[in-house]
């Protein structure tokens, strides 16, 4: 399996750095696009260099890259995760605005009908928010905030955040070893 996986400037960049991890532990092949301002969020918000987030996804492409692979529905895929999702890629994809390589693959991910998923990260939600969401929606986005899920009694934000990702793969269809599910492990 290929998957897309973006990782924009809101914060928020260890759900984008621990998708890449997981894929990897589950053998599959990821095409990483990192946004101009993730690089900076990357560097303020982790103890990871942005060297070393590259460096767990098969490929990376360059934002500014049109001709990459991803931006082509020739690209076979098992689909697109954008974690975390900023308001203005959100609202490129939901207005068909395709100026950078992330909005372009969302875009080439929807027209081909394969599963979009995108943890958005803002508070609080406008109403131009709100209807750029049920916009893409309607589509069949998957549209995830990374809220966390407090029965699995997490002792740390590791925990939160991978559960909020292994929950985002499980509509990938990539198992989590170790993920806490209602009624189970608990």
């Amino acid at each position: 399996m290929k998957l897309t996986v973006a990782i924009t400037g809101a914060s928020g960049a260890v759900y984008g750095i621990k998708v890449l991890e997981q894929a990897r532990q589950n053998n599959v092949e990821t095409h990483l696009i990192l946004s101009k301002w993730a690089h900076a969020t990357i560097e303020t918000e982790t103890n990871y260099s942005v060297k070393e987030v590259i460096e767990l996804a098969d490929y990376c492409h360059q934002e500014d890259n049109l001709a990459a692979p991803v931006a082509s529905g020739s690209f076979r895929s098992g689909g697109m995760i954008i974690a975390p999702c900023s308001m203005k890629t959100l609202s490129a994809i939901a207005n068909g605005h395709s100026g950078n390589l992330i909005s372009r693959a969302a875009d080439v991910t929807l027209k081909e009908r394969r599963p979009l998923l995108l943890m958005v990260r803002e508070t609080p939600l406008n109403a131009i928010h709100l209807e750029n969401m049920l916009k893409l929606a309607r589509l069949g986005v998957s549209i995830m905030p990374p809220v966390p899920a407090f029965y699995t009694k997490p002792s740390n934000l590791d925990d939160i955040v991978s559960h909020s990702v292994g929950r985002a793969l499980d509509l990938f269809g990539i198992e989590v070893k170790g993920l806490k599910r209602w009624g189970e492990n608990i």
